[in-house]
């Protein structure tokens, strides 16, 4: 990398992918054929300078698991793993990509102190030393005149974001929040107050799927995408609820354009024609059955027609189609729920609709969480008696999650500066400014922070504004805890990460920082632990998972799949499945989901909706072997909204709500509802250091209002209406 440029060229990254997915359709490279028994019988002659070592992607949330090769030093390929059941032995080009994640000309080289003003883009490089020395300064100064609770803590999907958490308990901060209050809490929040748990959804097995506000086959979900594909091979019907023609929609047997926000009555009155039509099995094991009857009686099909635009006869059928299959079949829980201010009583209806299949812990349905075995690492944090009470979020809304929280919320406690104030910031791998809703409002967080410390791999926006910068390391370049998974059918698995390659430059792990930090505040005792004493306490109770690790990549825990509650209570207030929820009712707000009509855009409005295609994940777009397929985000038009504008295919547009503004070309699109617009995130960085998306495309964040879940204060991502005017 002399010259600054990757080690990959894009031929040969194309190539590597093609390789990468005959691999997952069942067909070896050389490379891998190494590492499977017998695989070279035919003759190959794998390269013998090239050393394969196991591990997991961190391109995405997802952590398939992963071969990366080595030749000298360098890593030149990575492949997939056959053994990982969890990402059905295949990569895909995110996973790829993570070659150019390692070797990206745009990667912090060492740690760097802010010297003009926060987004100046001012720098001194200093050392390790001093970025420490400087960091525990700061945080102690805030701790002594705030309480510790004058710092907020917000690591993002990392294997090491627990030692963050940790090192938060430790200090003694209860203000901790991470991507999930971004784009995940009413779904877990709707299902675990539905089964008492969040489930998996056993994909792979079902006969009928409903797919409502999710996109699987682009924002890729293992191993639910590959399963998907599999079980539309095996009879599976998939009927898509979607504003917009997605590549879900296409692989599905019908796609239905329901209106934007809309879902809630269509599942109603599925639920309605289930219970009409009396195929409901088993009402003993629910909670408020005899009022959920009453509560829908006039959730019919015609009128949630009139509200959603998916015609009553169609409707109908489908629920006599989905209740035939039952119960192998499902609403699809989907992982994206972050769209609406009541999106939570929206995926309760979804959740409620499953109670109605009966699906809940058998096959083809939704399945409960399986034993694993990693356990966690036994610490006692500190008490503080002059800490606040509680979290700076706490009873704003009443379904928060006090241990992770809501961004939205703690970002105004902090421009408030109530109930108390909140000083620092303490951030890894998030980057807020990219991806939380009304970027402008963040930055005027930020006039309240006296001392913000960020740890990346890249200068992403958010690292733009701190005061200290420090480099982070790669996957690639780690040793990370055991990690434990969930996977549907295909696993309760865990792995662990070992380095592929020493740390390039001066970066260096959050442990190897949390540690020098704490050594520095008098909380050494707290983090006096090597990586393998940490690994020998997770696995204390799995004898041989270790080995079992190194040999394979991966550990499989052989533990029940389905009938996991067999008889006993569920983990809700009435140990059965709760359709009216008695929670709620002490909380004061509906039971059960009430059908309120969404706010529809005026005439020349638009609802802007938001997504990923399968090469990108949030913000992590600054990636030159992705950019490639996708340089600049778009707007995504109706044709006939687009011809009633003036505008045309390729026209630079202006789009700009109540909160912000930004320019990106349009994107003429004939499957889009006709009062709806979306655009992708990860682009239009304020960061000139991110140079694959400075200033390319537009940033939802600096468009989208910040509007957030009733129940449980997740950001509703969708509940923003723009203008869009053609830019001369």
């Amino acid at each position: 990398m002399k010259d600054g440029k990757s080690p990959i060229s894009r031929r040969r990254f194309l190539q590597t992918s093609m390789a990468a997915a005959a691999v997952g359709a069942g067909i070896q490279s050389p490379l891998v054929k190494g590492l499977v028994p017998g695989a070279n019988a035919a003759g190959s002659r794998p390269d013998k300078d090239i050393t394969s070592h196991y591990t997991a992607c961190d391109m995405c949330f997802n952590r398939c698991g992963m071969i990366a090769r080595k030749k000298n030093g360098v890593i030149k390929k990575l492949d997939p793993n056959p053994n990982c059941r969890k990402s059905r032995g295949m990569i895909c080009a995110k996973g790829n990509a993570g070659i150019q994640h390692v070797y990206n000309p745009d990667r912090l080289k060492h740690p760097l102190k802010r010297k003009g003003k926060r987004g100046e883009g001012k720098w001194e490089r200093i050392s390790w030393e001093e970025a420490l020395d400087h960091t525990a300064e700061q945080m102690q100064k805030i701790a002594d005149e705030y309480s510790r609770c004058g710092i907020m803590f917000t690591p993002g999907v990392d294997a090491q974001s627990r030692f963050v958490e940790m090192f938060a308990e430790v200090f003694g901060s209860y203000n901790f929040t991470n991507h999930e209050s971004l784009c995940l809490l009413s779904r877990n929040r709707a299902y675990l107050d539905t089964f008492g748990e969040v489930p998996t959804a056993d994909v792979l097995h079902s006969r009928y799927i409903i797919i409502a506000g999710s996109n699987p086959l682009e924002a890729i979900m293992t191993p639910d995408t590959p399963d998907l594909v599999e079980a539309r091979k095996n009879g599976c019907k998939i009927v898509v609820l979607d504003p917009r023609f997605t590549k879900t929609a296409a692989l599905a047997d019908e796609w239905h354009q329901i209106k934007p926000g809309t879902d809630m009555a269509f599942f109603l009155a599925m639920c309605h024609e289930i219970v009409k039509g009396e195929r409901f099995c088993c009402p003993d094991n629910t909670h408020g059955y005899d009022k959920f009857v009453e509560h829908i009686k006039d959730y019919t099909p015609e009128w949630a027609e009139k509200e959603c635009g998916i015609p009553a006869e169609d409707i109908k059928r489908i629920s006599k189609e989905i209740t035939e299959a039952a119960p192998r079949a499902m609403v699809y829980p989907g992982r994206r729920s972050s769209d609406y201010k009541q999106s939570t009583q929206i995926r309760r209806a979804m959740a409620i609709a499953n109670v109605l299949l009966d699906n809940w812990d058998r096959p083809g349905g939704l399945m409960a969480t399986r034993e694993v075995g990693v356990r966690g690492w036994d610490y006692s944090p500190p008490f503080y008696p002059e800490n606040p009470p509680d979290r700076a979020d706490a009873d704003q809304v009443p379904g928060l999650f006090s241990d992770i929280g809501s961004f939205q919320l703690l970002r105004e406690a902090i421009i408030k500066q109530e109930p108390y104030p909140i000083r620092g910031w303490f951030s890894f791998k998030t980057n807020f400014l990219q991806t939380g809703a009304n970027r402008q409002k963040t930055i005027k967080m930020l006039e309240n922070i006296d001392f913000f410390v960020n740890i990346d791999i890249m200068m992403s926006d958010t690292a733009w504004y701190a005061d200290i910068v420090l480099p982070g390391n790669s996957f690639l370049e780690r040793e990370d805890p055991v990690t434990a998974l969930q996977g549907s059918s295909a696993c309760a698995c865990a792995f662990l990460r070992d380095p592929v390659i020493d740390n390039m430059f001066e970066s260096r792990p959050p442990l190897w920082i949390l540690q020098e930090l704490a050594k520095r505040m008098d909380l050494e005792e707290h983090f006096d632990f090597t990586m393998d004493e940490y690994r020998e306490a997770q696995l204390r109770d799995l004898e041989g998972a270790l080995e079992i690790m190194r040999q394979d990549g991966i550990y499989f825990n052989p533990s029940q799949a389905y009938g996991i509650y067999a008889g006993d209570p569920l983990k809700t207030m009435s140990g059965v499945k709760e359709i009216y929820n008695q929670r709620y009712e002490q909380w004061g707000i509906e039971p059960m989901p009430v059908y309120n009509p969404p706010q529809m855009p005026d005439k020349d409005e638009f609802r802007l909706i938001v997504g990923r295609p399968a090469y990108f994940t949030q913000s992590r777009t600054n990636n030159e072997l992705l950019t490639e397929f996708m340089e600049e985000n778009t707007l995504h038009m109706n044709p006939d909204a687009a011809q009633r504008l003036g505008l045309e295919d390729g026209d630079l547009v202006e789009v700009e709500s109540s909160s912000g503004k930004g320019r990106l070309r349009l994107e003429i699109d004939g499957g889009i509802e006709k009062q709806t617009v979306y655009m992708v995130t990860g682009f239009g960085s304020l960061s000139p250091q991110m140079s694959q998306i400075y200033q390319k495309g537009a940033s939802i964040a600096e468009i989208q209002e910040d509007a957030y879940d009733e129940i449980c204060a997740n950001m509703a991502m969708h509940e923003t209406f723009v203008n869009v005017r053609k830019v001369s």
